[in-house]
């Protein structure tokens, strides 16, 4: 009997928090449908007032996901980005797996956009992969990618979000605004092109016109130290400076005949720069259509300010690979610049050395840093595994050989058999210097080991005659060489008997250079008019007359580089596609 009014008082306790937890459920929802009826006709502080209790956990309430959800949409639409914010962080903190994870995701994108968190906002909305929100999340990309007027900016999201097409086509907005002559044309066509943006909406400022003349004015700044000549056949202290000139000079008597006619202006400025800015003040250098020069940096500053406020193109120093001498629109180098440099080269040894471990080795200065930096970057995105990246100093040098011919091994006669870098487990060694201390060690290391290393270098290295050539074509090494000009052709006789004829010597490597910029420059003249540098396609071949010839990158800087090397000999030649 006691048993059985047990059991029933359990069965009413039971059926009475029953009857109380259904009643608290269906106090609940009346709370959730009072609140989303304030939401729904506006009253956003009413609304968050009122699901502010329903966002509590509680076992009998089954909102507190959805009361937080329309509690942050609330202070979303009063302005309270902070709040709104912070609850939906909570959402995801709490209720990880709630199925409308994906909305939340699109308003915390949107805040993070309103409080200018461009690459947070871009994070989440990378994530948010549902169908029925992918058309407002590309509109709300453009509304907010479309505020940004920084290119730089809109660059770095492009890094991060490579494949970010509301991003692209904001850059190329930003950049078809600018005056024509400051647009990155290279990267105008890579984003057209890249995400099939409209170039008729979006590119706004009218392509330039070709200018023809009938004669170009070159003027060339630089040290001749006409003062401290004398008639004396002796090698002057700037005789690189005169030979430059008198390639220049004799380039301007063959193109004359060609019909293109250049009036050559020579100002010397002592490699002063005090004496650059006085020689700027002359009225006639804001006609020219191109300077050549200065050399040195200190000199170029002043140039190169005048050169932007008259619209005049600056070839610097034509032997330079320093992009620090071509920092604006109108100036662009003949050679490569060093990071060009690291990049082709890595690009060889990706397509040319079967095996991909590579050792880079790079000497103390900036240009050394910038080119193996470069190399390493393009090496591991080609697929190439630099295992070891080294800044050698002096002291540090003997560390290469230690490296290199470490052996482990040795014959009966104690030659090594074996070493501590195991022989064939390397492909290739890049040196992005041309200190003779780092290159020769590699250079000599390598031929000791005797395995199938490609050593990658500068042509810098030909002029070190501690190296016999021969050396380099038993190592196998293989030198980036801008400068090559291949000696068998019939431009180079023509060139060379002409010279000889007017200098009584044979050309130097100087001379050389000064005949290749303005035949270089003639011709562009021929194609493009005055104003070639806003003209020329990036990236387009122009052919070489005594070199392979020149095509500008973005950068405004040389990216054709070909790659010699010794066979038999003689010097083979491979240009990077």
């Amino acid at each position: 009997m006691k048993k059985a009014v047990r059991m029933t008082r359990y069965l009413y306790l039971l059926f009475f928090v029953g009857g109380l937890t259904q009643a608290t459920a269906q106090d609940f929802r009346k709370q959730y449908r009072q609140a989303k009826d304030l939401y729904e006709e506006k009253q956003y502080s009413a609304a968050m007032a009122a699901f502010k209790p329903l966002t509590v956990y509680d076992q009998a309430n089954p909102f507190p996901e959805y009361a937080s959800y329309y509690y942050a949409l609330s202070a979303q639409q009063l302005g309270y980005g902070s709040v709104a914010k912070d609850m939906f962080l909570q959402i995801k903190k709490l209720y990880p797996s709630w199925d409308q994870m994906q909305e939340v995701d699109y308003w915390l994108c949107k805040l993070y956009f309103d409080q200018g968190d461009i690459f947070q906002a871009l994070s989440i909305a990378s994530r948010i992969k549902a169908p029925a929100l992918r058309a407002g999340l590309t509109e709300l990309k453009r509304y907010y990618l479309d505020k940004v007027n920084d290119s730089e900016t809109l660059k770095m999201v492009l890094e991060d979000y490579p494949e970010e097409q509301e991003a692209g086509r904001a850059l190329l907005k930003v950049l078809g605004q600018q005056p024509y002559h400051l647009q990155e044309k290279a990267m105008m066509e890579l984003l057209i092109n890249k995400f099939n943006l409209p170039r008729e909406k979006l590119v706004t400022v009218e392509t330039p016109k070709p200018v023809f003349k009938d004669s170009y004015r070159v003027a060339l700044i630089m040290p001749f130290l006409a003062a401290t000549l004398d008639p004396s056949p002796v090698v002057k202290r700037n005789q690189f400076v005169l030979d430059i000139y008198d390639g220049v000079k004799l380039a301007a008597d063959t193109l004359r005949k060609q019909g293109i006619n250049l009036e050559i202006l020579a100002y010397d400025n002592e490699r002063s720069a005090d004496l650059t800015r006085k020689i700027l003040l002359q009225e006639e250098l804001k006609s020219v259509d191109v300077m050549l020069g200065p050399l040195f940096p200190e000199e170029s500053k002043p140039v190169l300010e005048f050169a932007q406020a008259n619209h005049i193109n600056v070839l610097v120093n034509p032997a330079s690979s320093t992009i620090e001498f071509a920092p604006h629109p109108y100036s662009f180098l003949f050679q490569p610049g060093h990071e060009t440099l690291g990049i082709r080269s890595a690009e060889w040894v990706a397509k040319n050395v079967r095996r991909k471990n590579c050792l880079v080795y790079y000497g103390e200065s900036v240009k050394d840093s910038v080119m193996a930096f470069a190399f390493i970057k393009k090496a591991l995105e080609l697929g190439v595994n630099v295992v070891y990246a080294e800044e050698v100093r002096r002291e540090t040098s003997a560390g290469i050989l230690s490296t290199l011919v470490s052996a482990t091994e040795h014959d009966e006669w104690k030659n090594p058999l074996q070493f501590k870098l195991k022989k064939d487990s390397l492909g290739s060694i890049f040196v992005a210097s041309d200190n003779e201390l780092i290159y020769s060690k590699v250079v000599n290391g390598v031929e000791t080991r005797g395995d199938s290393i490609v050593v990658m270098g500068q042509e810098s290295w030909l002029t070190d005659t501690s190296i016999d050539y021969s050396k380099f074509e038993r190592t196998r090494v293989n030198l980036a060489a801008p400068n090559y000009r291949p000696v068998n052709t019939a431009a180079y006789a023509d060139f060379r008997k002409k010279f000889i004829q007017k200098h009584g010597l044979l050309p130097g490597e100087y001379a050389t250079l000064g005949y290749e910029v303005t035949m270089a420059l003639g011709q562009l003249f021929r194609k493009y008019g005055a104003r070639f540098l806003e003209l020329l396609p990036p990236g387009e071949l122009q052919p070489g007359y005594l070199g392979m010839g020149y095509s500008m990158l973005p950068a405004h800087d040389n990216g054709l580089i070909p790659f010699i090397r010794f066979q038999n000999g003689a010097i083979t030649v491979s240009i990077p596609e």
